[in-house]
């Protein structure tokens, strides 16, 4: 009995650490929006107004879907070194980078919206 109920003690407050850490990763909504307008103006120079391709890859939902998380924050915050693109860790967290990548993937910051 005690045994199950260490286990269900130990499961709850697992859960709780997860979905409070999942809070912390979602900017406000205030901050979305800045990071909205930031994929826009400074990612848009070269990734195209519509984030469809320029002198960047296209940032679209379509081509964005099947990519890393991890590996595009990485190449945001570090950029890519003998490339025009740069880094952006000055001006961005890995929680801003992350939410960034999420909201490209799922569609939420291209010019069709």
């Amino acid at each position: 009995m005690y045994k199950n109920l260490a286990l269900s003690v130990l499961t709850m407050a697992w859960l709780a650490q997860g979905s409070a850490f999942a809070a912390d990763v979602t900017p406000s909504p205030d901050r979305q929006r800045e990071l909205a307008r930031f994929v826009h103006q400074e990612c848009g120079f070269c990734h195209g107004l519509r984030l469809t391709g320029g002198l960047g890859s296209p940032l679209t939902a379509a081509s964005m879907r099947d990519r890393p998380v991890e590996l595009m924050v990485e190449i945001i915050l570090d950029g890519i070194p003998g490339t025009a693109m740069p880094g952006w860790k000055p001006h961005l967290n890995e929680q801003d980078a992350q939410w960034i990548v999420r909201a490209l993937q799922e569609g939420l910051l291209d010019g069709s919206r």
